[in-house]
């Protein structure tokens, strides 16, 4: 099924984890791709796997946080394939050595993970948008966290600018849905990208599995697959809005695990 058949859809971050699955499905489902990374080998490499399968793929190298990397990979985008439709504004970043509670956060990172996170999604959706009013609509997706809901004792930038990046969405929905320019994000919770199976340690996940409401753990396609539907006309009568895809890890009273262990122990 084409669900997004003639659509053209840059992906940012597009080398791995969850852009390089959202690169895969689009394409799977009939959407000519561009994967934008600073990873330039990475996207080559998936972009021509792609292509050998059969489908439309190219790759581009993106730095986020520079407005004239940004411009390019858009302008890439519109030369390749002849217009935008999709935007996946997928870049992030963080850094829990540097990132931490707000007296000791390192003032530069926070700088960066600004530049980075949020600044990357203004510049996307900026380069993108006039296209999409010429080609008559679109849809803009961005990659938020579950970080921009709840706090932690760290990552207080990469928190605040995920928080940034659901209030941006709205913004762009209110500002350009007169153009039929749509723009939604997704709120991962823990997702077992390459990045976090080789950062967390098995005693670690075992703590998220303990306060999931479902029994394992997110993967990237569970991410890449909203990114298709809210590419597809199928989310048509969607915008402004953030899709929180975290395995119910947060819908339930914190304390409820140690209610439980307190009933069992009361047997």
């Amino acid at each position: 099924m084409k669900r997004v058949e003639g659509k053209v859809a840059l992906i940012t971050g597009g080398a791995s984890g969850i852009g390089l699955s959202a690169a895969t499905l689009l394409a799977k489902e009939g959407a000519k791709v561009v994967i934008a990374d600073f990873n330039i080998e990475g996207a080559k490499e998936h972009a021509a796997a792609l292509v050998k399968e059969g489908y439309e793929a190219s790759a581009v190298f993106l730095d986020a946080g520079n407005a004239k990397s940004v411009e390019e990979a858009v302008d890439f985008t519109v030369e390749q394939y002849g217009t935008i439709t999709v935007l996946f504004n997928n870049v992030g970043l963080t850094n829990i050595h540097k990132d931490l509670d707000v007296v000791n956060i390192d003032l530069d990172e926070w700088d960066r993970l600004v530049n980075v996170n949020l600044k990357s999604v203004l510049l996307g959706s900026r380069y993108a948008i006039p296209h999409m009013q010429k080609a008559g609509g679109g849809s803009i997706i961005n990659t938020a966290s579950m970080a921009a809901f709840a706090s932690d004792q760290i990552r207080t930038a990469y928190g605040a600018t995920k928080a940034g990046v659901v209030n941006m969405t709205k913004y762009i929905a209110t500002q350009y849905g007169k153009d039929k320019i749509r723009c939604n994000s997704i709120a991962p919770g823990l997702i077992l990208t390459p990045a976090a199976k080789n950062n967390m340690p098995d005693d670690l996940l075992d703590i998220y599995t303990k306060y999931h409401a479902l029994p394992y753990h997110g993967e990237a396609d569970d991410i890449g697959y909203a990114v298709v539907y809210l590419a597809s006309d199928e989310s048509k009568f969607m915008t402004g809005q953030t899709l929180q895809i975290e395995g119910g890890h947060y819908i339930a009273n914190p304390t409820i695990e140690d209610q439980n262990a307190w009933a069992a122990s009361q047997k």
